[in-house]
């Protein structure tokens, strides 16, 4: 039994577990044997995923970046399931658009959400990881090897989320708790169809080279994400090419911006380049709760 439910008798708590791949690694987990605690901005969203994992999931609407809701919600969380072995930092938001021409409470909240959230995510929920010798993933991105030019914010927080994993590891390793992070590349979610509306997105992204141009679909993504953390892998890589990646780094700045020089004298003029604020369903909650006015 063990062997078919390797998290079995585990909690595991996902932040913006509302839709994509927050919610598709809560089934996941699920699947695995684990009680799922689902955390979010979208109260209805939330919902719907739990009703879809009776018995197994709860849900509690919490805004990441708000430390004293997040201590509550790790209580309530530890209240209902005991506390979690496992915790996934995975809320995340993004917004499109050239640095100087991003407003800056967006350009802001980005960074707020999706750094400042999972060290709030970290501080509310380590001390339960302590007592449990549990894993911490936290849910980086391609963004965290590579610039990413029109996402400035986003791989700027990405970048961030990396080196502050990496820094838990190294202060967390002597007292049991293993922490890793979580590569991937574009997965097939709300926000980064959302992204691919506005025409300039969409053709940067496409003259990236292959595979990194490709989207993924974001069950599978999900699985492999989720192996990571059965594993307690310091590293877990959703695209194998990944790993390439992290050989290549020092020399992939140079390369996006030649590559972008290129890409931005062809879309000068016909295509729309103005900042997207923040994109998708979830960036839109983000919005409201940061009270951004658009």
């Amino acid at each position: 039994m063990s062997h078919d439910l390797p998290l079995l008798g585990r909690t595991a708590v996902v932040t913006g577990a509302a839709r994509g791949l927050g919610a598709h690694m809560a089934r996941s987990l699920v699947r695995r044997g684990a009680d799922v605690a689902l955390l979010g901005l979208e109260e209805d969203e939330l919902e719907r995923v739990a009703a879809g994992l009776p018995g197994h999931a709860a849900h509690w609407p919490v805004d990441v970046t708000d430390e004293d809701a997040m201590d509550r919600a790790a209580a309530l969380v530890q209240r209902r399931f005991g506390p979690p072995s496992v915790v996934v930092a995975n809320a995340g938001v993004v917004a499109g658009g050239p640095f100087l021409d991003t407003d800056p409470a967006v350009w802001r909240r980005v960074v707020e959400v999706n750094l400042i959230g999972s060290a709030v995510t970290a501080r509310a929920f380590l001390p339960a990881l302590l007592s449990t010798r549990g894993y911490f993933l936290q849910v980086a991105s391609l963004a965290a090897l590579g610039p990413a030019p029109m996402l400035s914010a986003y791989c700027a927080s990405k970048s961030g989320v990396e080196t502050f994993a990496q820094v838990l590891r190294a202060e967390l390793a002597h007292r049991g708790v293993g922490v890793g992070v979580g590569y991937l590349s574009w997965a097939d979610t709300e926000m980064v169809r959302a992204s691919d509306r506005r025409a300039a997105m969409r053709e940067l992204r496409a003259h990236l080279p292959w595979p990194a141009s490709k989207t993924y679909d974001a069950a599978p993504v999900a699985d492999r994400l989720v192996r990571g953390i059965e594993r307690r892998s310091a590293a877990v890589y959703a695209q194998p090419w990944l790993r390439a990646g992290q050989v290549v780094r020092a020399v992939l700045p140079g390369i996006v911006t030649e590559g972008s020089r290129r890409a931005f004298l062809r879309l000068a003029g016909r295509a729309d380049l103005t900042a997207t604020g923040l994109l998708g369903a979830g960036g839109r909650a983000a919005e409201a709760a940061g009270d951004i006015r658009g």
